[in-house]
């Protein structure tokens, strides 16, 4: 006699069903089943913000393809060879001003300051000499009365001699007051070129690519937009590219000065501009191993012929 006697399953009336059975632990609706199945079974709230940024983020994908759209249609009309106009023929057009300037030029570039000498100082670091700017210095001191000196900053523990003499040999024949300009260069422990003109009232400038469109700028040389926005830009290209790239864009820049010289005496035209001194001292200082073009080693020749050019070369033996 069994001890649990259990009722069968199967053939009985009322039995359970195999098919009957439970397939899944828990049970839910069709939702692919009758006509409320495309509805969901909870309508959750937008939250409002979230449709103010879709809106925004609409409104800005707008205008990044209406600006877009403008640049290309630019970028056609320039490449284009029947443009309405070349910019190679505006900048050989632009008339500039010789480097010629004079003392009310001065004054009206720098502002008047009786009684007082208006004073540049630089700060460089003697590891890295900015070589535009003692170019530079050499071109002012054929234009105004420059009262030079050099100085050698507590961070710096040892200076080059041929550093320290840059200048040349200082010897003041004049009173203070009777000079136009002075120009002080601190070798200093300094990460980049550091120049400050008017401590009171002038934010320091930093960069020797910047420190020397202010220098040239007191030239007083004239341009149009256009070609002042190309000389801006050989002014970056040869401190970012030419001076601290690498070889392939050193390549590069050099192909393209060699293709702007094939049609232009200088990189901005037709005279001597801060764009041709900057590359040039790039060029002098940089380490490449690509081979310098036919019209750049021309154009590098015709920047040597002039003294200052000459001079600065001194420093780098």
């Amino acid at each position: 006699m069994p001890m649990y006697k259990v009722r069968p399953f199967h053939g009985a009336p009322g039995a359970v069903r195999a098919e009957q059975l439970p397939t899944c632990m828990y049970p839910m609706q069709n939702l692919h089943r009758g006509p409320a199945a495309a509805a969901p079974l909870h309508q959750e709230e937008v939250d409002p913000s979230l449709l103010a940024l879709e809106s925004r983020q609409e409104e800005i994908l707008k205008r990044l393809y209406e600006l877009k759209t403008a640049v290309d249609g630019l970028s056609k009309m320039i490449q284009t060879p029947d443009a309405d106009f070349d910019v190679t023929n505006i900048i050989q057009a632009d008339e500039c001003a010789p480097l010629t300037a004079n003392t009310a030029d001065l004054d009206s570039m720098l502002g008047k300051d009786y009684d007082a000498l208006r004073d540049i100082v630089i700060n460089a670091n003697p590891s890295q000499p900015p070589l535009s700017l003692l170019v530079l210095h050499s071109l002012l001191c054929e234009r105004y009365k420059i009262l030079s000196a050099v100085h050698t900053h507590s961070s710096v523990k040892c200076v080059p001699e041929n550093l320290l003499k840059c200048f040349g040999e200082q010897t003041r024949k004049q009173s203070r007051h009777e000079y136009q300009l002075g120009f002080t260069l601190i070798w200093k422990n300094v990460p980049k070129p550091q120049m400050k003109f008017s401590i009171q009232t002038m934010c320091p400038i930093e960069g020797e690519g910047n420190i020397a469109r202010f220098l040239f700028s007191l030239f007083g040389q004239k341009h149009n937009v256009v070609t002042s926005t190309l000389i801006d830009s050989w002014v970056d290209t040869a401190i970012f590219q030419l001076k601290e790239g690498s070889n392939k864009e050193k390549a590069a820049v050099l192909r393209s000065m060699n293709t702007t010289l094939g049609k232009t005496s200088w990189l901005g035209g037709n005279e001597l501009t801060v764009a041709d001194i900057v590359a040039w001292c790039a060029l002098q200082q940089t380490s490449s191993s690509n081979a310098v073009p036919a019209n750049v080693q021309k154009w590098m020749k015709s920047c040597e012929n002039l003294v200052p050019f000459n001079s600065a070369l001194k420093l780098l033996k």
